[in-house]
Order: structure tokens, then C-alpha cells, then sequence
């Protein structure tokens, strides 16, 4: 079994399709989705259809992100979050304009149903930021770091690889699992295109809400696949850049 690890895909279902066509997945693999499906390009609507659709054929984990937990609210509560309308919410609502009563309360359940975080068999854990609990994210007292928190990235990328694990200046953040995989912070703000890892955290968020592409990996090998850049998808659009 192949457990797979799909970053932010910010509304670009084109890309998604040709994403999961070049990994060929198959009923033995488990897909595991960080967040932030929705907010950016024109499909956010059509992307949660899609995903709930794929969850009824495979194994699949669906982790929350931050503009989902806007999303949500919106959906649920009718709020639109002034910060999340000017960084993609807009297209968003846009995307949902004439739902049905009964997909609406589909998608409100999808939504609802998302994971904050998931640990595997084999002590890898799944989020879409980060915690900021030395103990762990069960023992986290702001659970909006679950879909927030850059503090484990940037802590993981700044690490001086020549501290080692059993130093008592390691973060112990760190140690409590085998690998971390995450999304959140676009990996273009460093210039680079493809997932990275620092230390023993992989961030998969390539950019594709900006001018990026699409990412799956291999947690076993570390095999990766990538769409083309989404915004070929969505040449008269935007997504989230300015």
C-alpha cells in the first residue's frame, strides 16, 4: 500500500485530474489530502464534488486547512470572513452560486467530517500547519494552530543539520514523530518549485493557488508528481496571485 500525500489544491480541479492520472492510484493506495481544497481558482465546488466522489472508490484522508475552516462558516453560518473574501473566498462563492439544498448539506458534512491532523502506523503525522505543543498535537491548546501555526516549518528549516537528536537544544516538537508532512507555506516564497524538507518535516504545498504546481509524494520513496502549472488550467484567471 502506497500512502500519498496530495498539497493545497485551492479550487484547481483541472490540475487535480492530471495529478491523480500521472500517479496511476490505485484501490490499495491511501490518499492523504493536507487542506485547503477550496480558494483560488474558479472550481472549489466542483473540487469537494470531486473529492467526495473519490472517497467512495479509495482510501482517502481529508486534513482542514485554514481556508476551509472559512469556507465552512460561510457554507454553514452564511459569514464571510473579510479577510478570507480578498484571498479567495470571493471565487469561491462565486463557484457555489445556484447549489442544491441537498449538495449543500453534502459539502457542509465534508467539510465537517475533515480531520485535524492524522498520525499513520507508522508515526508519521499529517497536518496542514502545525502545532505549537511540545507534547504534541492531541495536547494543543489553540486548535486554530492546527491549520495555521508556520512556526513548526520555519523552526524545521532554520535547524543547523549539525545538532544532533539526542542534543538537549533539539526541538522536541520534532522528535515525537517520524516524519511530519504538511502544506500552508508555499515552498515558491523560497524560490523553489517542488516539495522541501527540513529535518524531518516535508512541506508539499508547491503553490498551485498561485503560479505554481500541483504535488503528490510517495511518503515510502519519495517519489513525486506534479501537475503542469495551474494557472494553464485557468488562463484568464487569476487564483491567488495579486
Amino acid at each position: 500500500m502506497r500512502t500519498l500525500v496530495i498539497g493545497d489544491i485551492h479550487g484547481g480541479l483541472k490540475a487535480l485530474i492530471q495529478l491523480l492520472d500521472k500517479v496511476k492510484i490505485t484501490e490499495n493506495d491511501r490518499l492523504v489530502f493536507l487542506g485547503d481544497y477550496v480558494d483560488g481558482w474558479s472550481e472549489s465546488r466542483q473540487v469537494i464534488d470531486f473529492l467526495i466522489a473519490l472517497s467512495q472508490k479509495h482510501n482517502c484522508v481529508f486534513i482542514r486547512g485554514n481556508h476551509d475552516v472559512w469556507c465552512q462558516e460561510w457554507l454553514m453560518n452564511g459569514i464571510i470572513n473579510k479577510i478570507w473574501f480578498l484571498h479567495g473566498g470571493k471565487s469561491t462563492i462565486q463557484s457555489y452560486q445556484d447549489i442544491d439544498f441537498l449538495t449543500k448539506e453534502k459539502h457542509c458534512e465534508f467539510f465537517k467530517n475533515m480531520k485535524d491532523y492524522f498520525v499513520d502506523e507508522n508515526n508519521n503525522l499529517f497536518i496542514h500547519a502545525g502545532f505549537s505543543s511540545m507534547h504534541g498535537p492531541e495536547k494543543e491548546y489553540y486548535a486554530s494552530n492546527f491549520s495555521w501555526d508556520r512556526t513548526l516549518w520555519e523552526m524545521a528549516l532554520t535547524m543547523d543539520r549539525r545538532i544532533k537528536k539526542d542534543s538537549l537544544s533539539y526541538p522536541k516538537r520534532l522528535l515525537l514523530y517520524n516524519e511530519i508532512y504538511i502544506g500552508h507555506t508555499p515552498t515558491l516564497h523560497y524560490n523553489i518549485d517542488i516539495p522541501m524538507q527540513g529535518c524531518n518535516v516535508w512541506n508539499i504545498d508547491t503553490g498551485a493557488g498561485f503560479y505554481g504546481k500541483l504535488t503528490c509524494i510517495d511518503v515510502e520513496t519519495k517519489a513525486f508528481w506534479q501537475s503542469d502549472v495551474v494557472q494553464t488550467f485557468y488562463p484568464n484567471e487569476k487564483g491567488r496571485n495579486k
